[in-house]
């Protein structure tokens, strides 16, 4: 069974970080390029950062520029994503998704696995 399973949310204050990691099971993620969404109450999903098969590449909304890595470990099948210097308007539900192609996108329908999510509450 193909599965992602992210950890590492909570509630931080403004400013603070967080390490959000995104375990792969059921696949061999080094044939997956990952990418991190996040939706937050009323608004639509919308991309935060991705990063290549191999990891050599990565990509991020200009909205974390700066404040947000992220990393993949294959020989962990696990992803994740540093978050630093982190605003109230960071808080979402965070996932993180594969996608098959090596062409990097941020269209959230052309990822195909998904995680279930976990929450990011960041207060001022």
């Amino acid at each position: 069974q193909v599965q992602l399973v992210e950890s590492g949310g909570g509630l931080v204050q403004a400013g603070g970080s967080l390490r959000l990691s995104c375990a792969a099971s059921g696949l061999t993620l080094s044939s997956y390029a990952m990418g991190w969404f996040r939706q937050a109450p009323g608004k639509e999903r919308e991309f935060v950062a991705a990063i290549s098969r191999s990891g050599g590449s990565t990509y991020y909304a200009d909205s974390v520029k700066g404040r947000f890595t992220t990393s993949r470990d294959n020989a962990k099948n696990t992803v994740y994503v540093q978050m630093n210097s982190l605003k109230p308007e960071d808080t979402a539900v965070y996932y993180c998704a594969g996608q098959r192609s090596a062409v990097h996108t941020t269209t959230p329908a052309l990822y195909r696995v998904w995680g279930q999510g976990t929450q990011v509450t960041v207060s001022s």
